[in-house]
């Protein structure tokens, strides 16, 4: 089997999980289990019908890090329960999936899988070092668009996008971005910052949406290309075009370092990490199997082992 490494946006799928299974799923203790048995079975299904022969749970060590707040203060402002002085801001989190959290990542060590987060950076940052960096094929498993800026055909990595749910899983490729938006995946940071994103907190520029982005973007090819066009008196930029983007001339400055993706953190190698995926064996399998038990995972546990036994 080719080497083939995939990145998982492990919270995305996490709270896929928790939404999708019902939460009368429980230990025999009440506590519920749904998130961490919906991850097992998503992981299960992932490696096995992708081919995965390395993996990565990557994972927000701080999910709304301080200095992208700094340059755009309404970042992901909507989902903060709680701001905290010196330490990441609480995310709004179901108190059913908050105590899960902890499951998940015991799970995740037993079956050997290697969880890498990076501090002060999202799992985007580190989805998108790893896989600028990898020498391998990569697939991206997330329902977050952001991760479009990441798929490159040349260097064989692509999105296994999850909007439209686990079974029905887009192959999103340099020619899907395209096809979607106008747009090629490295101009998607570009586009994203013009149009703006609510999910996220990121007004964009007024009186542009997605249309004109990409339109503006097919015209000048980056950002930094239309702004050089608005400045200059000269070029055939339309007037409105221009009083659209000189209104946003701050936020239009600040804007990609939020936007775009962080490419070069430095990170255990996938050899350190322990990506490399390998059947369960000894004490860990013993505990893993112990814990399905315990905790009501059904059969979820076991297709995961399955899966991890093929790899050899």
């Amino acid at each position: 089997m080719p080497d083939r490494l995939m990145l998982l946006d492990t919270a995305s799928l996490y709270f896929r999980a928790f939404f999708g299974v019902p939460d009368s799923i429980r230990r025999a203790d009440g506590m519920p289990v749904n998130a961490v048995r919906g991850l097992l079975e998503m992981v299960a299904r992932l490696i096995t019908e992708y081919g995965a022969t390395h993996l990565v749970a990557c994972w927000d060590d701080d999910w709304r890090p301080g200095w992208r707040v700094d340059l755009i203060p309404s970042y992901k402002s909507h989902r903060v329960a709680e701001a905290v002085a010196g330490a990441p801001d609480v995310e709004v989190v179901p108190e059913a999936l908050v105590a899960q959290v902890p499951m998940i990542r015991q799970v995740l060590r037993l079956a050997g899988i290697a969880i890498v987060g990076a501090a002060g950076h999202e799992a985007d940052d580190v989805i998108g070092s790893y896989a600028s960096q990898a020498d391998l094929p990569v697939d991206v498993v997330t329902g977050d668009r952001d991760l479009f800026q990441v798929v490159d055909d040349a260097r064989r990595v692509r999105v296994l996008y999850t909007a439209r749910g686990m079974r029905n899983l887009e192959v999103v490729t340099d020619a899907v971005v395209v096809g979607k938006y106008g747009v090629l995946p490295e101009q998607y940071a570009d586009f994203a910052a013009l149009r703006g994103d609510a999910s996220d907190g990121l007004p964009g520029v007024a009186g542009i949406g997605e249309k004109t982005a990409a339109s503006l973007l097919l015209a000048y090819g980056t950002l930094d290309g239309l702004l050089a066009a608005a400045a200059d008196p000269g070029s055939s930029l339309a007037a409105p075009v221009r009083s659209k983007l000189a209104a946003s001339a701050h936020y239009l400055t600040v804007a990609p370092a939020v936007v775009n993706i962080v490419r070069d953190l430095a990170l255990p190698t996938l050899d350190d990490a322990g990506a490399r995926l390998h059947p369960v064996a000894g004490n860990a399998r013993t505990e893993l199997e112990r814990l399905a038990s315990d905790w009501n995972l059904g059969g979820s546990t076991q297709r995961l082992l399955d899966a991890l036994d093929l790899r050899q």
